[in-house]
Parts: C-alpha cells; sequence; structure tokens
C-alpha cells in the first residue's frame, strides 16, 4: 500500500505542474490573441520601408546613442514575431 501512495502522490504532483503549466500557456495564449493589432503592426514597420530606413541611421550612426533599439534587431525583431506566429500556430490546433 506504501508503494501505490507514493506513487500516486508522485504522480499527482506531476499532474499538478502539467496543469499549472497549461494554465499559464492559455493565459499567454490569451493575452497575443488580443495583441494582434500590435503583432501586425511590428510586422509591418519591419517588413517596411521605415524600419529599412531607422536601420540604415542607425548603422550610420545617426540616431542617439541612449535610444533603446532592439527593434532594429534583425534576428531579435524575426525571433520574436517568429516565436508568436508559433504560438498562434499551436493555439489554432
Amino acid at each position: 500500500m506504501k508503494d501505490q501512495t507514493e506513487r500516486v502522490t508522485h504522480y499527482e504532483t506531476i499532474f499538478d505542474e502539467l496543469s499549472a503549466a497549461l494554465r499559464r500557456v492559455d493565459e499567454a495564449v490569451e493575452a497575443l490573441q488580443t495583441l494582434r493589432p500590435l503583432v501586425g503592426a511590428l510586422d509591418a514597420y519591419y517588413t517596411g520601408e521605415a524600419w529599412k530606413a531607422d536601420f540604415a541611421a542607425d548603422e550610420a550612426g545617426l540616431l542617439p546613442p541612449t535610444l533603446k533599439r532592439g527593434v532594429l534587431s534583425e534576428d531579435g525583431v524575426n525571433d520574436l514575431l517568429d516565436g508568436i506566429r508559433a504560438v498562434y500556430d499551436f493555439a489554432e490546433r
């Protein structure tokens, strides 16, 4: 009986941890769903002429050195958008 109690307790802990993780995923998916317009805006900026001009200005040293410029990181924006699209794809399954 002790082995069974320990086994059930062990798997109950796993069940609780996975349940909590799934709730967090659901909350994150819901948050990203409400942010779709912002995702679209960032994608349009990143694939448009304005981003290219801002990137070129940064490369030429024309932007203030104290300006936060994560949005000008090619890999950063691309990875962010790819990650969000993967979440959207996952949520649609």
